[in-house]
C-alpha cells in the first residue's frame, strides 16, 4: 500500500505516488473502464490524481469526470490536482499558444474544471507554466477568491524557477503547496539550479513529472548507456524493471518528490509503486547520473 505524506507545512496530504491523467484520451477507455482503472489505483493507495485543463485538447478532465459521475462515491477517496494558465490552439479562439494568468482567467478556468471533473472542490490548483506577463498580485487575488469561496483548498505552481516561486509566495497569506517540475535521469538541470534546494529549505515536496523522460528513456539511442546501467542496477537491487529503478532514483532525492505515474496500464502502475521498497545506494544513484549525462562529477 502506497504511503501518504503531507507535502507542505500547511498541507495537503497526498499519496506518495500520483496518478497522472495527461494521456487519458490515448488510453481508449470507456467511462466504465476508467472507473475500473481508478478503483484499481485507489486500491494500491494512489489516491492523488493529476490533471490540467489543456490535457487531451481540453478533453481529459471531462472524460475523468464522466467516470466520477458513474461512481460518485470515489470522489471522497481521492485528491484532485489540476492546472491552468496555458491557452492552446486546440480552441479556435486561440490564434497561437500562449500563457494566461489574469485573475479572471484563473477563476474561470478553475470553475470550469469543477464542472469538467464533476466535483465541488479542487484539492490543489497549480499555475501550469511561468508567464512573462504574470502579475503576481492578480494571481494572488484569484487564489484568495477561489479559496474563500471554498472552490479550491490549496494552491501551487508548476515549472517555476525559485525566483518566480518566491515572487508569487510573497503575495500570499498561505503557503504554496508544491512546485510540479520535470525530474528524470534524462532531465537533470533542476538538481543543481536551486529549484529542489528551495523546496527542501521550505519543507515543500515537489511533484515530479516525466520521470521516464516522456518515452525518451526507452526510444532514444543516445540513452542506451543509461539503459544498460539501469539494467545492471536493477539486477543489483533485485528490481522487476528498469522503470522501477528510475522511480527509485527520483525517490532518493532529499526533497522527497512525489513521482507522477503516466501509464494507463495497471501492471506498470503496480511496478512503479514497487520502487518504494528499493534501497538505492549513493554510488548506484551517481552511476545512473553519470550514465545519463555521459560524464562523471567534476
Amino acid at each position: 500500500m502506497v504511503q501518504r505524506t503531507t507535502i507542505a507545512p500547511q498541507g495537503p496530504t497526498f499519496s506518495r505516488f500520483v496518478m497522472g491523467y495527461w494521456r487519458l484520451m490515448d488510453w481508449n477507455m470507456s467511462p466504465q473502464e476508467r472507473v475500473s482503472f481508478i478503483e484499481q489505483h485507489l486500491e494500491l493507495g494512489i489516491t492523488t490524481v493529476d490533471h490540467a485543463d489543456i490535457y487531451g485538447g481540453y478533453q481529459c478532465e471531462a472524460a475523468f469526470g464522466d467516470a466520477l459521475k458513474l461512481a460518485p462515491h470515489l470522489r471522497e477517496q481521492m485528491e484532485i490536482v489540476t492546472k491552468c494558465g496555458i491557452a492552446t490552439t486546440a480552441r479556435a479562439e486561440n490564434a497561437l499558444g500562449h500563457y494566461i494568468t489574469d485573475r479572471d482567467h484563473i477563476v474561470k478556468s478553475a470553475e470550469q474544471s469543477l464542472v469538467n471533473l464533476a466535483t465541488d472542490r479542487l484539492d490543489l490548483l497549480l499555475i501550469h507554466r511561468p508567464d512573462p506577463l504574470m502579475d503576481a498580485d492578480e494571481v494572488a487575488e484569484a487564489f484568495q477568491h477561489l479559496h474563500q469561496s471554498g472552490k479550491v483548498c490549496h494552491f501551487g505552481v508548476s515549472n517555476f524557477t525559485p525566483a518566480q516561486f518566491t515572487l508569487l509566495q510573497s503575495r500570499l497569506p498561505f503557503t504554496l503547496a508544491t512546485n510540479q517540475v520535470e525530474i528524470s535521469p534524462v532531465h537533470q538541470p533542476l538538481l543543481l539550479d536551486g529549484t529542489l534546494d528551495q523546496l527542501q529549505q521550505l519543507r515543500i515536496r515537489p511533484m515530479a513529472w516525466s520521470c521516464l523522460g516522456g518515452g525518451r528513456l526507452f526510444n532514444d539511442d543516445a540513452f542506451q548507456p543509461l539503459r544498460n546501467e539501469l539494467a545492471v542496477v536493477a539486477e543489483e537491487l533485485n528490481a522487476e524493471t528498469i522503470e522501477q529503478v528510475v522511480y527509485a532514483w527520483v525517490l532518493r532525492l532529499p526533497s522527497q518528490p512525489l513521482p507522477i505515474i503516466g501509464s494507463g496500464k495497471i501492471e506498470r502502475v503496480r511496478a512503479a509503486v514497487g520502487s518504494a521498497s528499493l534501497n538505492m545506494s549513493r554510488q548506484q544513484w551517481f552511476r545512473i547520473r553519470k550514465a545519463a549525462l555521459g560524464y562523471d562529477v567534476p
